[in-house]
């Protein structure tokens, strides 16, 4: 009965989840294009229905998350959520009224790489706290790894979305093993929460991944880049830095390793696909687009104002 549940409620979250991250999206392009880190786009955001309701439904998503994780355990749980990539890639396709065959390909088989990642690897339970020490070289690992795809982004706006995408991933890893740490410290009270350094440094962590998330949805035209990128970078951070913090082991088992070898080879081949098939399709819809006409009432050149203003779709 209790793992019947959190199937449910894991299906339930991945769809809900799914759904409010193509509104969060399709919201993005409604506002004006903003530099990446500007948290001018949440002011932007604020005054749209269509992304105060994708937050509604990612509060959603987790309290059913959480449901599933009070039934179910989570190796069970965490690869079934993976499958909100598959949903929202599949009704951005249905709204877009373009389904592309290698595209979605890519999006199964990196959906499936990291859900058959998270089954082989199966983390065993280490410590549950780390001292301070451990600050430093977490503040730095974090800041080259957003920094080196920040300037990847600049650099080359083919890959842009995914770039920025990468960065939010490698932040949202970063949180999720704060998280952990908080929750931890939890079971000391509030007093034990407030004196120990994780929640200050996710009070940083969390708004920077959130803000990365948006940008990476602005970049990019198709949202299938985006959450492949994160959805895979974001567990794979985390059990590696529980791995080397808290010295939670995955399997060490030979038919174990081979999986998540081959998990991993399947997901990266995923991404890969995405990451060469989506800028041809941005191309491809670019090009469809109206070209503004050059010659309005102000005269030869001058582009009207419509067209300097209209949001991307």
């Amino acid at each position: 009965m209790f793992p019947t549940v959190a199937v449910l409620a894991a299906l339930a979250a991945s769809l809900v989840f799914g759904i409010a991250s193509v509104a969060d999206q399709r919201s993005t392009h409604r506002v004006v294009r903003r530099k990446v880190l500007s948290p001018r786009i949440f002011l932007d955001l604020a005054r749209q229905p269509l992304w105060l309701a994708s937050i509604g439904g990612t509060l959603g998503a987790f309290a059913l998350q959480v449901v599933a994780l009070r039934f179910g355990p989570l190796a069970l749980v965490e690869p079934i959520l993976v499958c909100g990539l598959i949903f929202a890639v599949l009704i951005s396709a249905y709204l877009r009224r373009r389904f592309d065959g290698p595209l979605l390909a890519g999006v199964v088989a990196s959906a499936a790489g990291i859900a058959g990642f998270l089954v082989f690897a199966h983390p065993s339970s280490g410590a549950s706290s780390v001292g301070f020490h451990v600050v430093l070289p977490l503040a730095a690992g974090l800041a080259v790894g957003v920094a080196g795809c920040l300037l990847l982004a600049r650099r080359n706006e083919d890959i842009r979305p995914i770039a920025v995408a990468l960065a939010c991933g490698i932040s949202y890893g970063v949180g999720a093993f704060l998280v952990k740490l908080v929750v931890s410290a939890a079971a000391g009270g509030l007093a034990a929460v407030l004196t120990d350094w994780p929640i200050y440094a996710l009070a940083i962590v969390g708004p920077l991944g959130f803000l990365l998330n948006e940008n990476a949805f602005q970049q990019g035209t198709l949202i299938a880049p985006v959450m492949a990128v994160i959805t895979a970078t974001d567990p794979l951070i985390s059990i590696g830095l529980a791995y080397v913090w808290l010295n939670e082991r995955t399997t060490s088992t030979a038919p174990g390793i081979t999986g998540e070898v081959v998990s991993l080879a399947i997901m990266v081949a995923g991404i890969i696909v995405i990451a060469h098939r989506a800028p041809q399709l941005t191309r491809q819809d670019r090009s469809l687009e109206p070209v503004p006409s050059l010659v309005t009432a102000q005269g030869p050149g001058a582009r009207s104002a419509s067209a300097r203003s209209a949001p991307q779709r």
